[in-house]
């Protein structure tokens, strides 16, 4: 059974050329849904348009544990097939590269039946109103201080300092974890945040708690305190934070009870008093274009001026749909906004709306015949990513523990700053495939790593063609710069959970290492530093695109956003998605995002009254 919400706003119903809002918002992600409603709620008529439709009812998506489930679905999956640098033999190097074996079915890994046609590297995205916040795990994290302290030295612009996103964070948060009253947070939000249960650690004498001590040994914190530093708020605010390496919580954006809170609750909150907050929103409509006059407010040579969005209406019309019929399109018709068009599709989609609209490097719409708009080179590229990977075990019998989570700071980072954010625990995630993830038994252990701080941001997101439905190419260019220091971090965090396992004994040790150095923990003879450099550049994985319509200063050629998420060169048209960041925000860009929402909402709102 499908749950969906059935509105007459459904975009189904062929609308008006007259159709006209305050403000128009494209895409209902961590960006532009928060945005959405709180323009809505400051009084502004505001129509917020999304590609897919609406399953905040159903439990694959409403319960947070689900998200294997949830981004696994057809339902609401977009596919889009990245590569990870621009050597083919490379890519086919990749262990979980997808294949289509032209009978429905795919095959993973490096040994295709004859006749298979590559895809790549799975990236799935989530087609659904609320965007890839309704099928991920959830997980809360912040940005480092000077991800955020980045556009200041930038732009010069103040409001974007380090101490001033704490107010953001305490805006929109509604937090379920601590008593009410902490000056860190935020009770009285839309988002809830909700931490693990850490009492499995009480337990001295089991295996996991074993390694957890050697863990908090390791990275500079005393052993005998990891039951009471397993329970540290992840989201606090400590002086120095960025550089204390300590176990935490593990933070999600949920409720106590395991509900999902994401920017689908917040819409449909705020579609439920229509009467009070003029919002609508238009399910399974694809933003074809962006519309722009060629005056503003009358003065010739002014710059052109976005006046609205031309849209296709239907479902599954997006060609990385699996569910898309090929030659199938819908109506296509125009909506107006009277002050503002705010684009929050994503990192592969706000680029590509943007080209598609006129907007981006002048070679490359000449190249499909799209009419220049305004020659911004740096549209589509500085796309970047957190780096992720990970060391898996087979204990001799299941450890039947809770998570581990660390952020800490390896001996060979490149800063004072910490650069691993690790769990650990029973699961296998290896990365994004069709069907995934593997499922190696109970006795499975692994410690997944995301790396903080990239050094590389070579990605780019390139047309295809000029035709909206089809899928833009997309190549995060991996290790592309500085790749070596990078790649050493991760192995350094790979030998420092191993080290912890070693203190497993029995009966759960020892343990057999699957990756990156398979055979006996700690005996296998190619496990040097190199090898698992050779490994994780091979392999690393990622799911946290970022920075493709970068803000930057008014004198780099690549900035496509002002620090008021304004696109350069035009009038009425912002960017408010996770690619507007210049850098990859800290660890998971899923909070930070929803945090930029409500920045860009302040800057809207002061220029709406100016």
């Amino acid at each position: 059974m499908r749950y969906q919400l059935f509105s007459v706003l459904f975009a189904s119903t062929v609308v008006s050329a007259a159709e006209t809002y305050d403000y128009i918002v494209v895409g209902s992600g961590p960006g532009g849904g928060p945005l959405a409603a709180n323009l809505a709620r400051a009084g502004y008529s505001t129509l917020l348009i999304e590609a897919g439709g609406d399953e905040g009812s159903n439990p694959t998506y409403a319960d947070i544990g689900n998200f294997i489930e949830s981004s696994n679905d057809e339902a609401t999956r977009w596919d889009f097939w990245v590569k990870h640098s621009e050597d083919p033999a490379r890519e086919l190097k990749f262990k979980h590269t997808t294949w289509d074996t032209g009978d429905g079915t795919f095959y993973i890994g490096n040994d295709p039946p004859e006749g298979a046609k590559h895809l790549g590297i799975q990236y799935p995205r989530a087609a659904v109103l609320g965007g890839c916040a309704m099928h991920n795990a959830g997980v809360c994290s912040l940005p480092q201080d000077s991800d955020w302290n980045h556009v200041v030295n930038s732009t010069g612009d103040k409001s974007w300092e380090a101490p001033n996103w704490r107010k953001i964070l305490k805006t929109i948060e509604k937090n379920d974890y601590l008593p009410a009253g902490n000056p860190a947070h935020g009770y009285n939000g839309w988002l809830s945040t909700a931490t693990q249960d850490g009492a499995w650690t009480q337990n001295d004498n089991s295996s996991g708690v074993r390694i957890l001590k050697k863990f908090t040994q390791l990275i500079g914190q005393d052993p005998s305190a990891a039951s009471t530093l397993i329970n540290n708020d992840i989201l606090g605010d400590y002086p120095n934070k960025d550089q204390i390496s300590s176990l935490y919580s593990m933070a999600t954006h949920s409720d106590s009870k395991g509900k999902r809170s994401s920017p689908n609750n917040y819409v449909r909150a705020t579609l439920a008093d229509p009467a009070k907050y003029p919002l609508t929103l238009k399910l399974h409509t694809l933003a074809t274009k962006v519309l722009f006059s060629n005056t503003s407010a009358g003065m010739a040579h002014a710059p052109p001026r976005a006046i609205g969005v031309e849209i296709m209406t239907g479902p599954s019309l997006y060609k990385a749909d699996p569910k898309h019929v090929p030659g199938t399109k819908g109506p296509i018709t125009q909506v107006y906004a009277n002050k503002e068009v705010i684009i929050s599709g994503g990192a592969f989609n706000s680029p590509q709306l943007l080209k598609l609209s006129g907007i981006g490097p002048k070679e490359e719409l000449a190249k499909f015949g799209i009419p220049l708009v305004k020659d911004l080179p740096g549209v589509g590229e500085n796309l970047g990513d957190n780096y992720e990977g990970s060391i898996m075990a087979l204990s001799t019998q299941p450890l039947n523990v809770g998570l581990t989570t660390a952020i800490f700071r390896t001996a060979n980072a490149a800063n004072k700053n910490r650069n691993i954010y690790t769990w650990c625990g029973g699961f296998s995630f290896e990365g994004f495939w069709p069907g995934y993830p593997t499922d190696y038994g109970p006795n499975q252990w692994e410690c997944a790593f995301v790396h903080i701080g990239p050094k590389s941001q070579a990605g780019t997101v390139k047309l295809v063609s000029a035709d909206p439905q089809d899928v833009p190419d997309i190549n995060f260019r991996f290790f592309e710069n500085h790749g070596n220091q990078d790649l050493l971090e991760i192995v350094a965090a790979a030998n420092l959970a191993r080290e912890a396992w070693a203190a497993a004994a029995s009966p759960a040790a020892p343990f057999q290492e699957l990756h990156p150095c398979p055979g006996p923990l700690g005996k296998s003879p190619n496990c040097t530093d190199q090898d698992q450099a050779d490994y994780f550049k091979l392999q690393a994985y990622s799911h946290h695109a970022t920075s493709s319509c970068s803000i930057g200063a008014d004198d780099d050629p690549l900035a496509v956003l002002d620090s008021k998420f304004r696109v350069r060169g035009v009038n009425g048209l912002r960017v408010v998605d996770a690619s507007a960041f210049p850098v990859v925000p800290g660890a998971f860009p899923s909070l930070p995002t929803m945090m930029l929402s409500q920045k860009a909402t302040e800057s809207i709102l002061e220029d709406a009254k100016s």
